[in-house]
């Protein structure tokens, strides 16, 4: 049983060395402990201060490619080196490293193929009111389209099983978090949440410029999901709306036109018949997304067999 833990770096010299105080390198029923640095476009001397710290592994990217790529890469590297379970922890030392033993237990065990850290983002400080409350937005919709029932949705203290990485294709460029429990969700993967604490805050989110770029690109990360996986949700609740405002005004002029007044009301005609032709443009478009989950599901299952076979 192989183990790596890969960490997201971008200019983190400074606060590297907290994150590896209490790095494992041994964990229970676990053969190797491996180190993993993605190194995002960093300047500063991150690298050199992971190689003093005793790691080995290193991913490299030129530029800044966004944690996304960042997280897809160091899983393609780890992967490619025999990982039994790959553990995604942060470089800003938010996450408690000394718990990543209770992160890899339940898929030791059998039980998940996921587990992510759950926060408790209402107990944390330094989150203000108004993002607590969008935290809990955010994972109450996210688990509307996985099917789940995860309390921390944005949390990147994860550790996922190898099964579940070669089931599970990283498609936005902002943020993986929301977008692999939905997609593992909708694959039926079991995933589990342990309570956790974090560490004092260190800088500020490199990930966002404000809580509105992320509720926005979060938002569209979301609705994507939505709409490869559930297209119904979508088109078929746009549809039935457009239908009903497209009734109301329709009917409204029948009436007056059995009464000889419906020359005097043609904007309700011509109200109404725009919003039948929306409705009906939705439920069109919700046939074209499911033959396209048909066949995203087709090719997905290719892709799984393909890295099975990269992997080996």
């Amino acid at each position: 049983m192989k183990v790596f833990i890969q960490v997201p770096c971008l200019n983190e010299e400074t606060t590297l060395p907290l994150v590896f105080e209490k790095m494992p390198k041994k964990l229970p029923y676990v053969d190797e402990v491996e180190w993993l640095i993605v190194d995002d476009g960093s300047t500063d001397k991150t690298v050199e201060i992971a190689k003093k710290l005793g790691v080995k592994h290193f991913v490299h990217h030129r530029r800044n490619m966004g944690l996304a790529r960042s997280f897809r890469d160091g899983v393609d590297y780890a992967l490619r080196h025999g990982a039994d379970i790959v553990v995604n922890t942060d470089g800003d030392n938010q996450y408690p490293q000394d718990r990543i033993a209770d992160l890899v237990k339940p898929i030791i065990d059998g039980k998940a193929d996921i587990v992510i850290g759950d926060r408790q983002t209402s107990k944390i400080a330094h989150f203000s009111g108004f993002k607590k409350l969008m935290q809990r937005f955010g994972s109450w919709v996210v688990n509307k389209a996985a099917g789940t029932d995860l309390p921390d949705a944005a949390s990147g203290f994860r550790a996922y099983s190898r099964q579940s990485l070669l089931r599970i294709n990283i498609v936005t460029q902002f943020s993986y978090c929301m977008e692999t429990i939905i997609q593992a969700g909708n694959k039926r993967l079991a995933i589990v949440s342990v309570p956790i604490e974090t560490n004092a805050k260190t800088r500020e989110s490199r990930l966002f410029k404000n809580i509105w770029q992320h509720m926005f690109k979060s938002g569209q990360a979301i609705i994507r999901s939505f709409i490869m996986f559930k297209p119904h949700v979508i088109f078929v609740t746009l549809g039935v709306v457009l239908l009903v405002l497209g009734l109301i005004p329709f009917i409204r002029f029948l009436i007056f036109a059995a009464i000889g007044e419906g020359q005097g009301h043609l904007q309700s005609l011509i109200f109404g018949s725009a919003m039948l032709v929306g409705s009906l443009l939705s439920f069109a478009l919700l046939v074209i997304a499911d033959l396209q989950k048909t066949n995203r599901i087709l090719l997905e299952d290719q892709l799984e067999r393909l890295k099975e076979i990269q992997y080996k």
